[in-house]
């Protein structure tokens, strides 16, 4: 019998990448093409469905794949449906589960970035063993992914644990996509350390830095992280002040579920001591002195894509043998109960 295969797609606001990923959950190849590339979301699907089809046919996978699993900004697990995606270039909603499996001909379920990827580290990652915690992605956003007693928290209608669009500043406030102001998405993305820079480098005009050797719009957060590298104290006080918004928000986020870990993924999560060191000291300074002391601040334990893309392949398993109703809340499947049956074939 051929092994069966199931393919994870994380789509991201800068990049959307997709992997092979086998019943033992190793991601046997990957790529991935630029998200924001096609003003239509028919012209990326196509793209998508080329370069996929590509990867399955070098990998002897193409009449092999069970399901597609997809952790997209904004997606709905229930209704499969991308409904307010700030920070994708297309109209929504988007019905992007029927879409995508229209592509393929194989059944694809979807659930919001960060919820993927906290699947993936809850079965091969930082989480494993834990059943209380968050996952909190930094990316061109910020995502997270509420886990308690061992099960993704969806809420009744499918979008609880948006944290990143919790306001940490009530008072003038950075105006976010998703139409409110003072998010925490605006100042501890990828994005908002690149607006920080941009302001402290106005506001600071007689201060010498490293970023003033490059257009004020086109600096990016690992411009900011490389010249802090380099000593510029202005880049070192752009990740004090966002360590210090994150960490306090974390504290925040421990009153209502209690999580004995944070998990960290992202490329602004790479950035070491740089951003590590303030937040603890935040996140301890403003937590309750009931878990002062006991949540953990932990980074991500698997490759830059693979947590997200593993977590959204546990979804396509999902999607092939487990119906998709609003009492079915996803519980990662372990490589000893992924079920094998005859395989559809991608079209």
């Amino acid at each position: 019998m051929s092994k069966p295969y199931v393919v994870g797609i994380d789509i991201g606001g800068t990049n959307t990448v997709f992997g092979i990923v086998d019943a033992r959950g190793v991601v046997i190849a990957s790529s991935s093409i630029k998200t924001r590339k096609h003003n239509t979301i028919e012209a990326y699907l196509d793209e998508l469905h080329t370069e996929l089809t590509k990867l399955l046919e070098v990998n002897d996978a193409v009449d092999k794949i069970h399901g597609i699993g997809i952790g997209a900004p904004n997606a709905n697990y229930y209704t499969g449906t991308i409904e307010s995606g700030v920070n994708l270039p297309w109209p929504t909603p988007i019905p992007l589960a029927q879409l995508v499996s229209e592509k393929f001909g194989v059944p694809v379920s979807i659930t919001n970035d960060a919820n993927a990827a906290a699947i993936g580290e809850m079965t091969y990652g930082s989480a494993r063993g834990l059943k209380d915690f968050i996952m909190i992605t930094l990316g061109t956003g910020v995502g997270s992914g509420v886990v308690i007693n061992g099960q993704l928290v969806y809420g009744h209608d499918g979008f609880a644990g948006e944290l990143g669009h919790l306001i940490v500043k009530r008072n003038n406030g950075r105006l976010c996509g998703c139409g409110r102001n003072g998010c925490l998405e605006t100042y501890c993305s990828a994005t908002g350390v690149a607006r920080t820079a941009r302001e402290f480098l106005e506001a600071r005009s007689n201060e010498p830095s490293l970023l003033r050797n490059m257009p004020t719009d086109e600096i990016t957060s690992k411009d900011v992280y490389d010249a802090a590298i380099a000593g510029d104290k202005l880049a070192k006080d752009v990740f004090e002040f966002t360590g210090d918004i994150l960490g306090a928000a974390l504290a925040d986020f421990t009153i209502f579920s209690a999580p004995e870990a944070f998990i960290l993924f992202g490329g602004l999560a790479k950035s070491g001591e740089l951003l590590m060191k303030p937040l603890r000291e935040s996140m301890e300074k403003n937590m309750m002195p009931i878990w002062k002391g006991k949540v953990k601040v932990l980074l991500s334990e698997l490759k830059e894509a693979d947590a997200a893309v593993l977590g959204a392949s546990a979804l396509g398993w999902e999607a092939k043998f487990q119906p998709i109703t609003p009492s079915a809340v996803p519980v990662a499947p372990t490589p000893s109960t992924v079920p094998t049956t005859t395989p559809l074939t991608a079209k």
